[in-house]
């Protein structure tokens, strides 16, 4: 009996299809990335500057924050 294997290695190229997609999951991960820093600096921003102390933060730092 025969087998006859229709998937694909991880490592091979999808062509102009797998570039256009692995252009978008870099897209998407950008945008996710800079709304987790959006919303971190907002949180942190909502502190008093106690709180901030307590964490070893000033408010200048939270401009930093990436």
């Amino acid at each position: 009996m025969a087998a006859y294997d229709t998937t694909r290695a991880q490592y091979e190229t999808a062509g102009f299809a797998g570039r256009i997609g692995q252009s978008f999951a870099a897209l998407v991960a950008t945008v996710v990335a800079w709304n987790d820093t959006r919303v971190t600096r907002g949180a942190l921003a909502g502190l008093t500057d106690r709180e901030l102390d307590d964490i070893g933060l000033s408010r200048h730092d939270i401009e930093n924050i990436r």
